[in-house]
Order: C-alpha cells, then sequence, then structure tokens
C-alpha cells in the first residue's frame, strides 16, 4: 500500500552524513511527488541528500502560509500512483513547520503515515540544555508586542516552576536579541535559561545558565536560527 513519508531536512548547512540514517537516500529514490515548503531549496537537499530520479519526471506541490486550504485536500489525491513524501524546509516536518494538515488528511484516507528518523531543533536543543526532558511544553512564538512578550515570559516562567516543566519557544531569527533583553529584564536571576543556536552546524551553541550568569557576558543571536529554553 502506498504511504505518506514524513521526510526531515537537514538544519542549516548541516552535512547530510552527519544528521540523517545512511539509508535515507533509498527511501526518498523510491518517491516521485514531493510536498514541499519552497521548491528551489527542495530540489537542492534531494540531491545533497542522493536523490537520483530526473526532476522532469518529478511533480511537486508547494505547502507553505500562502497556500490556499481548497489545494492541500488536493496534495494526496494521486496516492494511488505511488507514494508521496512530505519534505520540511528544515528539521522534521509538522513540528514547528507546515504539514500537520497534510498529515491529518492521510488520516482521514486511511493512507499509512511513516516518519523518517531526522534532526528535530526542539528536542535537540531540550537534550543538550540540561533542563527537565521529562516534562515540556513548546510554545512556538512569543508575542511580538513588548509588553505582552514580557508578560508572557513571566507566565513561562511561573509554569517552569511550579510544574518543574521546561518551557521551550523560537523566535525570528531577526528579533533573537530582542526577545533575550526581555528574558534578561523579567526573569528571575536564579531562572535558568538554555540558548540553542545553529544546531548540528558547526558554530553551534549550546548553553545554560541562570539570568545572573547571562547577564555578565554577551551573546548575539542577530540572524541566528535559536531555540530557547526556561527552566
Amino acid at each position: 500500500m502506498n504511504k505518506l513519508f514524513l521526510i526531515p531536512a537537514t538544519i542549516g548547512n548541516s552535512d547530510v552524513s552527519d544528521v540523517l540514517p545512511a539509508n535515507f537516500a533509498r527511501h526518498i529514490n523510491t518517491l516521485k511527488t514531493f510536498i514541499v515548503e519552497e521548491l528551489r531549496t527542495a530540489r537542492r537537499f534531494l540531491r545533497s541528500a542522493g536523490y537520483t530520479q530526473n526532476f522532469d519526471d518529478v511533480t511537486f506541490f508547494v505547502l507553505n502560509e500562502h497556500t490556499d486550504n481548497r489545494e492541500i485536500e488536493t496534495y494526496l489525491n494521486t496516492i494511488s500512483e505511488g507514494s508521496i513524501g512530505l519534505l520540511s524546509e528544515a528539521g522534521v516536518p509538522c513540528v514547528a513547520d507546515p504539514g500537520s494538515a497534510i498529515v491529518a488528511l492521510a488520516h482521514r484516507k486511511n493512507i499509512p503515515v511513516v516518519p523518517l528518523v531526522g534532526p528535530s531543533s526542539i528536542l535537540l536543543a531540550l537534550m543538550a540544555s540540561g533542563l527537565n526532558g521529562q516534562n515540556f511544553c513548546f510554545n512556538g512564538y512569543l508575542p511580538v508586542d513588548k509588553k505582552e512578550r514580557e508578560r508572557k515570559l513571566k507566565e513561562l516562567e511561573q509554569q517552569a516552576i511550579q510544574k518543574n516543566q521546561t518551557q521551550i519557544f523560537i523566535e525570528t531569527p531577526y528579533r533573537n536579541n530582542h526577545l533575550f533583553e526581555s528574558i534578561l529584564s523579567v526573569c528571575n536571576p536564579s531562572t535558568y535559561i538554555g540558548i540553542a543556536a545553529n544546531i548540528t552546524q558547526s558554530n553551534a551553541i549550546h548553553q545554560t545558565k541562570t539570568v545572573a550568569e547571562w547577564k555578565k557576558q554577551t551573546i548575539d543571536l542577530h540572524k541566528q536560527n535559536v531555540v530557547f529554553l526556561i527552566g
């Protein structure tokens, strides 16, 4: 029976062989239909991952914030002709990435879903943080408005303390420094803050310090891919 394969991608400029299993190319080379966020980067990644099919014979559907929901409903219509791959732009599909609507559609159509192994920035950040990995919550993006952002940070800090629950969140790369400044201004000096930047890459950063300790050093997170943790 044909399947929907959930295909992870490298994060940043990571080497494919460092973060994806050796049999990854075998799986993707069975596919001739892909659902992707961006066509050009998808093709580039597939080639780097060992995809050998002629792209002239491959069908690509685009799934991003501009995709009409009515289009999404048609993306699995060709499943009878062959399995389909749902490809993330970076990391794993459906986790802080588009794709859950496709997976939900597959379940409604009784199409088997196969998640392939690959890097998840959220889990890798948690693993390297030293914070509670038994009880955690991913909160996505925080509010853009400064006052709302600071209110949310205080709320997350309280949840981390009261529930012994690591709070994980992300930000648009060009707003990282603003978010970090807010964290240092509103959180208690003894609260632990984890920073995971450029995960799986040669310039990766994994550091967890108290707010008081972070205030003693300078770190520039501008235009870097960062996962923040409170614990």
